[in-house]
């Protein structure tokens, strides 16, 4: 029996995305097929040290907040940090030994800074939104309460000082913004950035227009993405299913085998990112463009 194709008219099905998932479509196709689309997924490289460092902080401060308010105290946040560190990619023991201490510092030194009486409206909080063209949902750091309206926080731990124009240029924090309006009905316009190793806090208050623009640009995305993903699921085949292995560690997995036009639609963007790239082992052009990485080079020592 043939596929049944889709009536002429009918609504075509929505693109169910997150903002990290448009912004791999934007930085590089092939590393959105590697992450979304190839089934098994190709091995990554080894866990980035940086990324440990940004994970244990952002889990300490969510922690905190879910402590009882006489417990909200900066001891308890350099202990929550202890607690959850995660020492993956360090160089030594040593080395991981050092992040932890200046984790601990750059957290307890953040929460002295906050009111524990507060309370944020959501920590960790999911929101979605959805339009014509994509179904979006996303996870936000905090959301908090400032008279009427609601504020979306980033925290962000990267070496690299911001600027307000990366609050002002942010599709995440924007699409955070519209989203947690839709879902508690209650106006969100203003978005933050709270950068721990400086204490800066970068804001931008968007306008309707402004948040606008950057739905449309999400929809640009997305429509371009499914395209792709339909595209993908049309000329390749789905993979069989396999047993699961007799130990728990899962063996090296390749890129699928795609035809051309597979491998040309989902061209790769070579570039210094390539560096920084999970996929690196699975492209020549990657590799090429920009140097190997240690796991720890993201720190900033």
């Amino acid at each position: 029996m043939s596929a049944q194709l889709p009536l002429e008219g009918m609504p075509r099905r929505l693109y169910s995305c997150t903002p990290s998932r448009l912004n791999a479509w934007l930085d590089c196709r092939r590393r959105y097929r590697f992450t979304y689309l190839d089934r098994p997924q190709p091995s990554k490289g080894p866990a980035w040290a940086h990324n440990s460092v940004g994970a244990s902080v952002h889990n300490a401060l969510a922690g905190w907040w879910r402590e009882p308010y006489d417990r909200r105290t900066p001891l308890t946040a350099a202990i929550l940090v202890t607690n959850g560190w995660i020492a993956e990619g360090f160089r030594d023991v040593e080395q991981s030994a050092h992040w932890l201490g200046r984790a601990r510092d750059l957290v307890s030194g953040y929460v002295a800074t906050l009111d524990p009486s507060d309370e944020p409206v959501g920590v960790e909080r999911t929101v979605a939104t959805r339009t014509k063209v994509m179904a979006l949902s996303g996870r936000i750091d905090r959301l908090d309460r400032r008279g009427d309206e609601l504020v979306v926080v980033d925290y962000k731990t990267g070496r690299r000082p911001l600027t307000e124009d990366d609050a002002r240029s942010s599709l995440a924090l924007a699409v955070y913004a519209v989203a947690a309006s839709t879902m508690m009905r209650t106006p969100c316009r203003t978005v933050e950035l709270h950068h721990l190793p400086t204490g800066e806090i970068l804001e931008w208050r968007h306008t309707e227009e402004s948040l606008a623009r950057h739905i449309r640009r999400a929809e640009d995305v997305a429509t371009e993405a499914s395209a792709a993903d339909e595209r993908y699921r049309a000329l390749v085949p789905a993979p069989p299913k396999r047993s699961p292995a007799a130990s728990g560690e899962r063996p090296a997995v390749g890129p699928a085998a795609v035809p051309d036009e597979i491998d040309e639609l989902f061209a790769p963007n070579p570039g210094p990112i390539c560096s920084w790239c999970d996929f690196r082992r699975h492209c020549p052009e990657g590799r090429s463009a920009a140097p190997d990485r240690d796991p720890w080079d993201g720190l900033a020592e």
